[in-house]
Formats: C-alpha cells, structure tokens, sequence
C-alpha cells in the first residue's frame, strides 16, 4: 500500500489498522458502522495527530462515496460478518478506481481442522456473529466472483488463521 493516495478503510473498529496504515497512504477516510467504534478510532487518531486521517460512518453495503473514488480499500476482518457478501464486494468495488486494490485480511475458520474446532466451540460461548466461515481458497474464490482479481492470497497461520488477499479491480 505504499504511495497510495486514496484508502478507504471500512469497519475500521477501534483503529487498530488505521494507526498502522495511515503513515502509507496520502489521505485515508476510515469508516465504520456504528458510531461508537467510529469514535474510538477518531480519539486514536486524534491522540496520534495523524492530519490526513477523517473518520466517517458509513454503511459497508451502502457507501455513500462515488464510483472510483479510492485507490485501495482495507476491510480487515469484516467480510465473514456482513450479511450479504456479493453486495458487500460490489460495494467496495464500485467505490475503487480501475486498477485499485482490495486489501481484505479475514479470519478464516476453515483453514485448518484446529481453527474449525476452536470456531465451532467458542463461537456460540463467545456469541460470534459471523455469517459464514472461510478458508483462504474459499475467500479468495468469493473475492474473484465479485469482479476482482486476486493478485496475493496468503494463510497467517494462528489459532484462527488469517487469510489475507489482495486483489485488483480490472
């Protein structure tokens, strides 16, 4: 993401990848859902003093920014929560120039037969809200049926695995 001008980061949650991406990027618009973790963000960013940094809310299905608006954009640990992935993907699609990046690190239960068991017992303790469980080749896969192609797919391994795909609008 280095020398990027555009990102728009989507979920950003508490700001944990804002912090870490903003010094890469010209400007980020860092958004989120619910306005409490929009809030935790801006206080990060704030007590950072990071200028090119503005914290919006804003619906992941329904982004109210125009087509082509960004040079890449980060959604870090979403896509296995939202309810409808396809208009989710062709949400972030629409919003990214020709030739943007889709940087999406996403916990994949499927992974590995120890992530699956750990997903299917602590999910329901920890009252998980995800809407479905991947594997890299499976997000990877969901990714290309939206419209993008995929140019890094790689598996961090850990308790729940981390696939973490890069991918091309054409």
């Amino acid at each position: 993401m280095d020398g990027l001008g555009d990102v728009l980061e989507v979920a950003s949650g508490t700001g944990l990848f804002t912090i870490a991406i903003t010094p890469r990027v010209g400007r980020l618009v860092a958004t989120d859902f619910a306005e409490a973790m929009v809030e935790r963000t801006r206080a990060r960013v704030e007590a950072a003093g990071l200028p090119n940094v503005c914290c919006e809310t804003a619906d992941l299905g329904a982004l109210p920014y125009e087509d082509g608006a960004f040079d890449a954009v980060v959604a870090a640990n979403v896509l296995h929560l939202v309810p409808d992935l396809g208009a989710a993907l062709a949400s972030l699609r629409r919003v990214l120039r020709t030739g943007g990046r889709l940087v999406a690190p996403t916990f994949c239960h499927e992974q590995t037969m120890l992530s699956r068991l750990v997903s299917r017992v602590l999910g329901p303790l920890a009252r998980f809200p995800g809407q479905r469980h991947f594997s890299l080749d499976s997000l990877a896969r969901a990714i290309e049926a939206a419209g993008f192609r995929v140019v890094k797919a790689q598996a961090i391994p850990g308790l729940l695995p981390i696939g973490f795909v890069v991918a091309e609008k054409a």
